[in-house]
């Protein structure tokens, strides 16, 4: 097998004038002949080829496996010998995924998009991904069959114990050393995904395929992998966590470092870039150097956003060879400035857009297309102020894929909730930043317009005062107001986010805007005897300190954004392998017409006459869209932009 390279051509079509700076590797001078490669790889492309945003339906410089191309050709140009590899998550999580899942299929003979864009870029293996399953087995078997690189996947095996694809393979890779003399590289691959795809897609893998632990699966094949491999590299779709192995991890990166026989770890799956801080305080992680337990690792980011690079120095040890020296990197296609404006780093290659591209239009013309319909209005206009629908229809798609999830999972059955955001309510983003649905037909782009982030589904198992002190903490959104005063008393806490005002349906609550707040805008506890959630509910009985909840919320809420008692990230049951944003999609696809109105579960506790509550809103929010139990009237200019509202509530 010979390395590929691009050409010096191929490298000036794929990259801006001028935007890339050439690497020197860092390798001391070796007495004998040496070989230095690089191994580079991508990790969740989730078939994110163009550089585009299919749910808000723009151009996007952050992700895209054309713009990663680019940092690939680059990356060749530099250096003799490169190997190519993936990591896994390629055929689900993008609309163009769903729209050849959903609609037009892989027909005999033809090429799955993302499949067709990756065999134009030399890759020489790939592993298995947790998405990889989403749309069951037959389907990601006709995906597979039309790519020319294959896929080893070690701890996925069939209902007879035997493994669904190759676990392990190695290769004869031509390499060139200090000297140019030629030599045959053995590389030897294996794979590994999340065993709980076995619980995640239980429907499409219920007995048909089931999974082994990591760890356990690379001590079954290493040893053998080992001696038959001048250079071992595992593809693990898997990331990076710490403390004490209990067996069947997730995120077991770490753990399979401590196998001996690996050389170098791609990693991946929890969206994130290694070496870098977002692996801070991990043991046995080095976040500088890049590596676990001192082995050379990368997590290339996602959707295309970063490249993974790891240049080995090998020198010769016997009939092989041995690794002597190395550095890691996981390069970007994009660079976010001071301002947080993006600054693109390269441009897209030409030949990878027009693998593509037939499937790219038709994908824009599935996700304007109408999914479902939806029986009223959904906007965000007066999401902080009374039960809305923006935040509504969330917490409807939620409890559907929770309830679900929970009983597939096995979880205690315990009374599920959903705790959801409003996302676009104005702020610091400006007068026009509000979501607004009109009536009818709802189309996948309009998802994101009411569920910005690509968060994914995560529940927690909490008592019933916790769900009471996330409330509280919620409740931080309003000014103390006096009920004593008639004239005007600004109700919202504008320096307050609104992604971080959770509304948890499923119980009933008023909130005491009167008292005190609790919790200040940090999630710090200022007022231990101020109580703002009163008559807290469930079912119409009060809720007891001791009971538990199952509450479906997002991975960011879940792991701790936002500092929310009950969500530091010890409470979660449930990793969901699905987005938010992909759980609604389904949601209305499934039910074909929704209802997001609002039940008012929550609302603001009465106040006495006269009390004159205002807040700033958009000057294009229209009344007849004010949920009921609130009245609202426009009473002026707020600045900025902003229209002047007041609020009477009860």
């Amino acid at each position: 097998m010979p390395i590929h390279r691009l050409s010096r051509r191929d490298l000036l079509l794929a990259t801006a004038a001028g935007a890339l700076a050439t690497f020197a590797p860092r390798f001391a001078l070796a007495a004998e002949p040496a070989i230095r490669l690089r191994l580079m790889a991508t990790s969740d492309l989730h078939v994110n080829v163009y550089p585009y945003d299919y749910y808000r339906d723009k151009a996007d410089d952050t992700v895209g496996l054309a713009k990663t191309a680019a940092l690939i050709a680059a990356a060749r140009d530099e250096v003799r010998n490169t190997i190519l590899f993936d990591n896994g998550d390629l055929i689900q999580g993008s609309p163009l995924g769903d729209y050849v899942a959903y609609e037009k299929g892989i027909p005999e003979g033809a090429k799955h998009p993302i499949v067709a864009a990756m065999n134009g870029l030399g890759y020489l293996c790939g592993t298995l991904g947790n998405h990889e399953f989403n749309y069951g087995l037959d389907f990601l078997g006709k995906a597979l069959a039309g790519a020319e690189f294959p896929v080893v996947c070690a701890n996925v095996l069939k209902t007879d114990g035997t493994p669904l694809v190759e676990p392990t393979r190695v290769f004869d890779a031509k390499v060139t050393d200090s000297t140019g003399a030629e030599h045959v590289l053995r590389i030897g691959v294996i794979g590994f995904v999340p065993p709980q795809i076995a619980e995640w897609d239980k429907d499409h893998l219920d007995g048909k395929a089931t999974t082994i632990d990591i760890v356990d699966a690379a001590g079954k094949y290493l040893p053998e992998l080992r001696q038959q491999s001048d250079v071992v590299v595992a593809l693990c779709h898997s990331g990076i966590a710490g403390g004490e192995r209990a067996g069947r991890e997730e995120n077991a990166a770490l753990f399979l470092s401590r196998v001996p026989g690996i050389d170098v770890i791609f990693t991946g799956h929890q969206h994130l870039v290694f070496p870098g801080k977002d692996f801070a305080g991990i043991d046995g992680a080095d976040i500088d150097k890049g590596t676990l337990n001192g082995v050379p690792a990368v997590m290339p980011g996602f959707w295309g956003s970063h490249l993974g690079v790891i240049d080995l120095d090998l020198a010769k040890a016997g009939d092989g060879w041995k690794v002597s020296g190395f550095r890691v990197e996981a390069r970007p296609i994009y660079e976010r400035t001071a301002d947080k404006k993006i600054f693109a780093k390269v441009d897209a290659v030409p030949a990878v857009l027009a693998a593509v591209k037939d499937d790219h239009e038709a994908t824009l013309d599935y996700v304007r297309r109408p999914v479902g319909e939806t029986s009223a209005a959904i906007s965000s206009y007066w999401a902080l102020v009374a039960d809305d629908p923006s935040v509504q229809i969330v917490s409807q798609a939620q409890l559907w894929y929770g309830a679900r999830q929970a009983r597939a999972a096995g979880l205690p059955d315990l009374p599920i909730l959903s705790a959801a955001a409003p996302f676009k309510c104005g702020g610091r983003s400006g007068p026009d930043y509000y979501t607004f649905v009109p009536k009818g037909p709802i189309a996948i782009k309009n998802v994101a317009d009411i569920y910005l982030y690509p968060n994914t589904i995560r529940i927690v198992k909490v008592t019933g005062e916790q769900v009471r002190e996330w409330l509280e903490r919620s409740a931080g959104i309003f000014n103390r107001i006096d009920p004593t005063r008639t004239d005007e008393q600004a109700l919202i806490d504008t320096s307050f986010p609104s992604y971080n005002y959770d509304v948890i349906d499923g119980v009933t609550y008023r909130i005491d805007v009167t008292e005190a707040k609790r919790y200040d805008n940090d999630g710090k506890l200022v007022a231990p005897d101020a109580h703002r959630i009163v008559d807290l509910a469930y079912k119409g009985k009060p809720v007891e300190p001791g009971q538990e909840f199952l509450v479906v919320t997002n991975n960011y809420r879940a792991g701790g954004g936002g500092h929310f008692p009950g969500a530091d990230g010890s409470t979660v049951v449930f990793q969901g392998p699905d987005t938010n944003r992909d759980v609604i999609v389904r949601y209305i696809v499934e039910n074909k017409t929704i209802d997001p109105s609002a039940d008012g579960n929550w609302s603001i506790a009465k106040l006495p006459d006269g009390v004159n509550l205002v807040f700033p809103d958009s000057p294009n929010a229209t009344l007849d869209t004010v949920p009921a139990g609130v009245t609202v009237e426009k009473v002026g200019d707020a600045g900025e932009g902003f229209a002047k509202y007041r609020l009477r509530v009860g």
